[in-house]
């Protein structure tokens, strides 16, 4: 579709957006959001006619891109049959997106309750494994985030927990391996991922074992900085958890459905959860859908016992229609595939071209259509090109950089010091140098801020 510019129209698009709409984490006085007119692809536009390649993919979720014309007809569809019905019926698209997500989740995680997204998907999660194991405490990574509602800020690492962190949460953190920026003074990845279990395991002991109901991990850690755990972690972490009784919850939110070249990122390390939250990529974001995957030891725990918990929208038919659809066009057109293969034959090679030749770039790390470059003013200390959780005059190399990516045509992810290369699963190999062309452009301007 060719963008048609309408200038006045966007005009009175932001005037009801600044007068009536309240934006997630945002001092509302102080942000300027962009008004959308239009997407399809791996592209939207605005009001003035320009067009953008999204390399965030929205919110990293629009897995088969903007617009998908059998996800779209697929949504219309169902809505003509039957647009909304109760969760406690047997409905056709909910029994079908439950039946295709069971049959590519790993292990026995063949049981799916359903929720609007991933923040309750999380919350959900630990309920269950609180409710079958008896215990109280979780135990989660700083470096992660799982979600706004109430448990799932809770269990998130970043400073979006400060504001609502009450100390009260039965929540424990700990350190998760990254060796960039290890905390256990290693220098390899095996060194690295031996001292962070053993980290764990000192935490499970000085916690107590048998106080402990869960550890959640992002299997690769998304917007913390998309940092893929090193050989032999999950796996360490899973017999930890088996040798003291704890439920093991990964949150595939983001990671999930195609976004690391596989299906699920767990099946890049060969790792059986307990418990698997899942979002976004599982209709590409259409219509707002969550979940959790249990395995048949945690479902059995409610076989006669009632689960306490419930949500009016779970398993909603347009939601789920839009995952059944998504889910065999990500079959159909390969869409997992192009992930793996353009991942590792375009964006990581061109991710680490571009290192090469910008001081900016402190280390390039991803897989699939899952990408991060760690900006930094100064390699060989490896500080950050901004502070940990900059913001106003302190964050103003990373606004740069973020303002000549968006000049350029790239709407990029841009969290802390961070950039995020996410575009969608099935962008070309034509779109990927496109957007790969701007960034390199856009890191010349953070050369600017490099001691």
């Amino acid at each position: 579709m060719t963008p048609q510019p309408n200038p006045e129209a966007g005009a009175a698009v932001k005037a009801a957006d600044r007068a009536h709409v309240f934006h997630s984490w945002s001092a509302q006085e102080l942000i300027d959001p962009l008004a959308v007119a239009g997407a399809e692809g791996s592209y939207f536009w605005d009001y003035d006619g320009r067009r953008y390649l999204d390399f965030s993919s929205g919110l990293v979720y629009t897995n088969v891109g903007y617009q998908h014309p059998e996800v779209v007809a697929a949504i219309q569809e169902q809505a003509a049959r039957m647009t909304t019905f109760a969760p406690a019926f047997a409905v056709e698209a909910r029994s079908e997106a439950a039946r295709l997500i069971a049959e590519r989740t790993p292990g026995d995680l063949d049981k799916i309750f359903f929720t609007n997204g991933g923040a309750d998907a999380v919350e959900h999660a630990l309920r269950m494994a609180r409710l079958h194991t008896g215990r109280p405490k979780v135990l989660s990574a700083y470096r992660s985030y799982h979600g706004g509602t109430q448990q799932a800020v809770n269990v998130t690492g970043d400073p979006r927990r400060w504001a609502s962190d009450s100390g009260t949460a039965g929540v424990v953190r700990f350190w998760a391996p990254f060796l960039y920026r290890s905390r256990f003074y290693a220098e390899t990845e095996e060194q690295e991922c031996a001292r962070a279990l053993e980290h764990l395991e000192a935490t499970i002991a000085f916690e107590g074992p048998s106080t402990i109901a869960a550890v959640i991990l992002e299997t690769i850690p998304g917007t913390a900085g998309i940092m893929p755990p090193p050989a032999g972690y999950l796996a360490g972490v899973r017999e930890l958890c088996d040798t003291y009784g704890i439920v093991l919850v990964l949150d595939e939110v983001m990671a999930g459905f195609g976004r690391t070249g596989t299906w699920f990122a767990a099946d890049l390390y060969d790792v059986v959860p307990d418990l698997m939250t899942f979002a976004k990529g599982v209709n590409s974001g259409y219509v707002p859908l969550g979940g959790v995957a249990l395995s048949g030891a945690i479902a059995e725990t409610f076989a006669t016992r009632p689960y306490p918990g419930g949500l009016t929208y779970s398993g909603h038919p347009l939601a789920c229609a839009a995952a059944v659809a998504t889910i065999n066009v990500m079959a159909q057109e390969g869409i997992v595939e192009n992930a793996a293969a353009l991942g590792a034959s375009v964006v990581g090679p061109g991710l680490r071209e571009l290192a090469g030749r910008h001081p900016s770039v402190g280390e390039v790390r991803g897989v699939g259509m899952f990408w991060a470059l760690e900006l930094v003013r100064d390699r060989e200390t490896r500080e950050p090109l901004v502070p940990y959780n900059a913001s106003g005059e302190a964050n103003a190399p990373m606004a740069a950089f973020a303002a000549a990516a968006k000049e350029g045509g790239v709407w990029p992810f841009v969290n802390m010091n961070r950039t995020h290369v996410v575009p969608p699963c099935n962008a070309s190999e034509a779109e990927l140098k496109e957007g790969l062309a701007v960034l390199d452009a856009a890191l010349t301007v953070a050369d600017g801020y490099v001691a």
